[in-house]
């Protein structure tokens, strides 16, 4: 008798010993208590079972695992510590066996409402919907079915599913929602894409009472940001203040790209000067901002004073910096970049090589571009899709293909971002049988099923001059049931366009309106374009003012341009020199370019002369401005005129270059000058 009373009293000191090593995470000392049961002799199902549950709760899988697994019977507290630990790690596949095991048992060990929420992220991470369905007929039989953790977390797991109106319906049915509900509504329309239904759960949270925590303000900021309307961001910064929420450093990282994402700089920077303290995610957060404003001095300003304050930037920061750099042509700055980042050894990130690349290229240094490349990760689709890019950047058309078929015979996988990169290569060549190559391989790959890649496709079979192609490409979006966006229209009226098709750019144009997608700056640069070189002098016209009807903060210098092109090349140049004296803005060298260039064609020479002198006040060192009124005068005879226009373009140093042209003789290229 006195022998079961100390085995028990010893069971039950272990038990507390172990309990307690739970609580305080120590792994070591529950291995050295491990250690004492099996020296001592002292090992049961029950030992065993606490041991198991206490290695899980310290995050040691390995051990955990296999206690668990050599039981011969798993009590529940051990089934539900198993499967949140294996929830917790990542480890989603694990944690769905263990949870067939437990219902494998019967009646022995039955699931409880500890058990379904951590059963339901792993459904909803594994993105199975079939499991999470099944998941959901248990719980509907269990008395589960109304716990508010288990209907939470099936909230969760059926926004990670997509299937956001079978969210809103079990939300619909709860009677006792709390703020992880509502919040989880929120972020989940936000994620797949219903920002209006976001919104309008957030009002209806705001007047039912609902007290407001941090994790509502996280995931109501960047709906605000997405939709840009920055007076309900306003509204929720002000809900910030009065509830006093900002005291978490997430509040305030969202507030400032809130702002950022609403283009108002001077909010994000008064809110990022205020805060007391900020990570790494703040400061980049403001980089990103200066770098998608073009800002680059203020960029590399706040990266000096982010290290001065001790904190490290990441890859991402610096390849925000870096990409910025290359916007702006600062090769240098972006140089410095460089180094730095060879310095603290985060060279080798995917994403700062990418942005090292991209940047040399925009800068014109192709040998640095690949220089970074033969160091690069070969192994990541991020660097092929940046060297291509690159390539097609400065004109190396034969180089971009290479790599592209480089790439293909490494096993590299190009997406779609590489296709977008490589496509305006294969326009650039026009050669049909390349072209056909290439549509042959993206039918073969799937990417046809890209809108990207069918825009792209049509654009190099506009280039080959196979506008039936091209037609023939975009009347098979409707088949796929792709929605046509006005870049793809566009590039079918630019195809048109460029071949002399006036008409049927014109009629592609109206057909792209009367399907309700809203033409941009380019469509109608396009659409006037096919226009002027097709000589539909009054549809071009008529065009013209339907968009500055309908459409008039669109209109632009080259829109301009183009009429006065039409006009000139209709020989209708006063009305094209009155058209220029309405432009509500500064007219630009281009449109007297083009003026210019008509008064040459019809021997206007008072018109050219002050269309010549407007350009030498913009451009002065131009000489291509010089020869055409040269050219007039000639036309007319009035040499002493022409030599006094040769001797100003000696006096500013100006010589005009000879012509050149370049010829392939099959594989070779011959420079005749």
């Amino acid at each position: 008798m006195r022998r079961a009373n100390n085995a028990l009293s010893s069971v039950k000191q272990y038990q507390s010993l172990l309990n307690h090593f739970a609580a305080t995470q120590s792994i070591s000392k529950t291995k050295a208590l491990h250690c004492h049961v099996i020296t001592g002799g002292r090992v049961s199902g029950h030992i065993l079972s606490t041991l198991s549950v206490t290695y899980a709760l310290c995050g040691h899988i390995t051990y955990a695992r296999k206690l668990f697994e050599e039981m011969p019977q798993s009590s529940l507290l051990s089934y539900n510590i198993v499967i949140r630990m294996y929830v917790r790690e990542g480890l989603y596949h694990d944690a769905i066996s263990v949870f067939i095991r437990m219902v494998s048992e019967g009646v022995k060990c039955v699931p409880d409402g500890y058990t379904y929420p951590f059963v339901a992220k792993a459904a909803g991470e594994l993105k199975s919907m079939k499991l999470g369905l099944v998941v959901h007929g248990r719980i509907l039989r269990s008395w589960f079915g109304r716990d508010k953790y288990v209907q939470n977390a099936l909230l969760a797991m059926y926004m990670n599913f997509g299937k956001v109106e079978m969210a809103r319906d079990v939300f619909d049915v709860m009677k006792n929602r709390d703020v992880i509900s509502w919040n989880t509504m929120i972020s989940g329309y936000y994620r797949n894409g219903y920002m209006n239904d976001a919104l309008m759960m957030f009002d209806w949270m705001v007047n039912e009472s609902v007290d407001l925590d941090h994790a509502t303000i996280v995931s109501m900021l960047p709906v605000c940001g997405h939709l840009k309307d920055l007076e309900m961001g306003r509204n929720v910064h002000k809900l910030v203040e009065e509830k006093r929420l900002g005291d978490k450093i997430e509040v305030k990282n969202a507030l400032v790209n809130m702002y950022l994402k609403c283009g108002r700089m001077d909010e994000a920077r008064f809110v990022f000067d205020r805060m007391e303290r900020r990570d790494v995610i703040t400061w980049t957060c403001m980089i990103n901002g200066y770098t998608e404003d073009g800002d680059v001095e203020n960029a590399l300003e706040l990266c000096r004073l982010m290290q001065f304050e001790g904190v490290r930037p990441n890859a991402v920061t610096i390849a925000s910096l870096v990409s910025v750099c290359g916007d702006a042509l600062k090769v240098n700055d972006g140089k410095c970049l460089h180094g730095w980042a060879v310095r603290q050894q985060v060279y080798s990130d995917i994403i700062i090589e990418t942005s090292l690349i991209s940047m040399y290229a925009k800068c014109k240094r192709v040998d640095l571009c690949f220089r970074v490349f033969s160091g690069a990760s070969k192994y990541h689709t991020g660097p092929w899709s940046a060297i291509i890019a690159g390539c097609v950047q400065n004109e190396l058309v034969s180089d971009a293909l290479g790599l592209f078929k480089r790439m293909r015979r490494e096993d590299v996988e190009p997406n779609i971002a590489t296709l977008n990169s490589l496509l305006p290569a294969y326009a650039a060549l026009a050669d049909l049988r390349q072209a056909m190559n290439i549509h042959c391989y993206l039918t073969k790959t799937g990417f046809m099923s890209s809108l990207d890649a069918a825009t792209g496709l049509v654009h190099v079979y506009s280039k080959c001059g196979t506008l039936e192609s091209a037609h023939k490409i975009f009347n098979g979006i409707q088949e796929n049931h792709k929605s046509k966006d006005v870049v793809l229209w566009g590039a079918l009226i630019s195809g048109y366009g460029m071949h002399g098709d006036g008409h049927n750019a014109l009629q592609v144009f109206m057909e792209m309106v009367r399907s309700g997608v809203t033409p941009n700056e380019i469509t109608f640069t396009s659409a006037l374009n096919a226009c002027s070189h097709s000589g539909l002098v009054e549809e071009g016209l008529t065009l013209f003012r339907f968009m500055l009807e309908h459409y008039k903060t669109l209109a632009r210098s080259n829109h301009y341009t183009c009429i006065v092109d039409l006009l000139g090349r209709a020989g209708r140049l006063d009305e094209a020199y009155n058209l220029i004296t309405t432009i509500p803005f500064e007219p630009t060298s281009t449109v007297w370019g083009a003026l210019l260039a008509a008064c040459v064609t019809h021997e206007n020479v008072q018109l050219g002369e002050m269309a010549a002198n407007k350009l030498f006040e913009l451009e002065p060192e131009n000489t291509g401005n010089y020869v055409l009124l040269a050219n007039i005068y000639a036309a007319l005879g009035r040499w002493k005129d022409m030599e006094k226009v040769r001797s100003m373009m000696e006096n500013v140093g100006l010589r005009k270059k000879p012509g050149h042209s370049t010829i392939e003789i099959r594989s070779n290229s011959v420079d005749t000058r």
